[in-house]
This record gives C-alpha cells, structure tokens and sequence, in this order.
C-alpha cells in the first residue's frame, strides 16, 4: 500500500498531515510503526475523527523511502489533487 505514495499527491510529516485531516484534505494518513507515540497518536485521533483510514507503515524509513525523501518520515497523507502540487 505504500506505493500509493510514490505517484499521488501527498504531504509529509506531522505538520502537515494535521493541516490536511483538519482541511479535510487528507484521503488516508500513513504512520510508521516506530514513531514516537507522542507524535502519531493525536494524528491517528483526528483521523479516526474525520472517518479517515490510518494505515501503519513498517518503520519511519520504509514510509520516507515510499514519500521519496532521503530521511525517515513519522507520518504521511494522501490529498486531494485540488490541494494543490505534491510537497514534502
């Protein structure tokens, strides 16, 4: 499921994925598995809030490596094209 990420609109890291699900932007919300729970647990609230589907990504450098940066990434979102061009 993380190629979805290679070719599709997305945003990464924490603050930008809180902007996208309180936005209603976001379409799913990818969090890695070794992420500080402090970080990804009030993401993974929101998004069941808004009825957006979370999934757990293996580790922080599967889901950089799916986002195309050459870091690890706590979090990523799908959006909607009409957020505009891809960042992160």
């Amino acid at each position: 499921m993380l190629k979805e990420l290679e070719h599709t609109a997305k945003v990464v890291g924490a603050k930008q994925v809180r902007r996208a699900l309180a936005g209603g932007q976001a379409g799913r919300v990818y969090l890695a598995r070794d992420a500080d729970p402090q970080l990804i647990r009030p993401l993974e609230l929101l998004a069941e809030e808004r009825g957006v589907e979370v999934v757990r990504a293996e580790s922080m450098k599967a889901l950089g490596r799916a986002c195309g940066i050459a870091v690890g990434a706590v979090c990523a979102a799908v959006v909607s094209s009409a957020d505009g061009p891809e960042r992160g």
